[in-house]
């Protein structure tokens, strides 16, 4: 089918989002006929979401701007028990506490992309726990486990791998896609939710709740599921070496989310333009084809526009001077990561060593160690290969001291 009649999934197609679905005709005959309510699952497994989930996030905003109405789903309930998908081990079991503290973080995010409210297209958040907390383990397993058949799901993939790499399953994970798959009946019982969306890894546990749906109640609902994303050199999307590229501000700092961006690898420019913007297609084509140095213009028009969407325009614009400041100017601009310490430390004098540590410009000491010896240290933009440098008050350039990991990684010090 070439041409679809709802404006979500001439969206989701052209932009590069869909990997499978239930039934595409069946679901843009649903979408054009009127409001449908969608979801996707989130896990409360830390405060924030990293750009890992951004696809997702973004399908929702998708969403909802053609019409739509977003649920976003929080694992309240499946959170306590861990997706087995694409893991060798189990995942850490968190506290109720634990659980809610990161809800709350998580929350925050979803107030960026999406419009709350109590409206028909209004997206609304809701918590899984209260629907599992309720059940009754010997009628859940006699109305809704006769329903899945172990054979199957021991073809699905995220269990395929467990067992092949002699990995252990716990019969609690095991259940995980039962949850998930009754999540579905659930949100279509009390909702009308007709459509969950999720990543491609998912596609297994989708599928189960478009079939419990369909064999309890008799529902016709869909399922759709967009593709992992890797960078063009085959690394994870969201990873870097210094750790995750988290959405929320208090993890990461606009200035280094859009630092995250502008490093994109030239390949990507165009699929990440058109997945992680709102640029025209046209737009995002012309960007695409620029070549040389130009390409680094297009990377700075996708580093501002993504980190508009996660921390507003103000903070993009921000950034982007630092940025500029920093790099193309030899300046320190003034959102740079920084970090004050007290001056009788400066006064006696602190090692370049632990300095890049706390900085978080390297990892350990020895990784701090080997940049140094391989001249890819800086103080105030001059090259240290003195593993023994120690870092003093007589370092100050005016205000501060600016210290560099190789050429895109800054931080500043200054004595308080």
């Amino acid at each position: 089918m070439d041409t679809y009649r709802s404006d979500f999934l001439r969206t989701v197609v052209e932009r590069g989002y869909l990997h499978q679905c239930t039934d595409i005709e069946g679901l843009d005959a649903r979408m054009a006929g009127g409001i449908v309510p969608a979801y996707i699952g989130f896990d409360c497994t830390a405060d924030s979401l990293h750009v890992g989930s951004l696809i997702q996030i973004m399908m929702l905003r998708h969403l909802q701007k053609a019409g739509h109405k977003p649920i976003v789903l929080m694992g309240g309930g499946t959170t306590r028990i861990g997706d087995p998908t694409g893991r060798d081990e189990a995942r850490k079991l968190l506290d109720d506490d634990a659980i809610a503290r990161n809800m709350a973080g998580i929350k925050s995010v979803f107030a960026k992309y999406l419009t709350f409210g109590d409206g028909p297209t209004d997206a609304v958040m809701v918590n899984n726990a209260d629907w599992l907390d309720q059940l009754n383990y010997i009628a859940f397993l006699r109305d809704y486990g006769r329903h899945f058949s172990i054979n199957r799901m021991l073809t699905f993939e995220s269990v395929k791998q467990r067992l092949e790499r002699e990995h252990s399953m716990s019969f609690l994970e095991f259940n995980y896609m039962i949850l998930q798959a009754y999540d579905y009946l659930e949100l279509n019982r009390k909702m009308g939710v007709s459509l969950q969306m999720g990543g491609s890894d998912q596609w297994g546990n989708i599928v189960n709740g478009v079939e419990l749906t369909r064999r309890c109640d008799g529902k016709e609902v869909f399922g759709l599921t967009s593709p992992l994303l890797a960078t063009a050199s085959g690394a994870k999307m969201g990873k870097t070496a210094s750790g995750a590229v988290w959405l929320n501000a208090e993890r990461l700092s606009p200035y280094d989310y859009w630092q995250f961006w502008r490093n994109t690898e030239d390949a990507d420019v165009g699929r990440f333009l058109r997945l992680f913007t709102e640029l025209p297609l046209e737009e995002c084509a012309r960007l695409e084809q620029m070549q040389g140095a130009e390409i680094n213009e297009a990377k700075k028009v996708l580093a501002d526009e993504a980190t508009t969407l996660a921390h507003g325009r103000e903070a993009a614009e921000a950034a982007r001077r630092t940025a500029e400041e920093t790099f193309e100017k030899g300046g320190a601009g003034g959102d740079l990561p920084t970090i004050d310490l007290p001056r009788a430390d400066l006064e006696a004098g602190v090692g370049l060593v632990d300095l890049m540590v706390r900085l978080e410009l390297s990892a350990s000491k020895g990784e701090a160690r080997r940049l140094i010896k391989q001249g890819g240290a800086k103080l105030n933009d001059a090259a240290e290969t003195d593993q023994e440098r120690v870092v003093t008050l007589a370092d100050l350039d005016g205000d501060h001291i600016k210290v560099s990991a190789g050429k895109k990684r800054h931080a500043l010090v200054k004595p308080a």
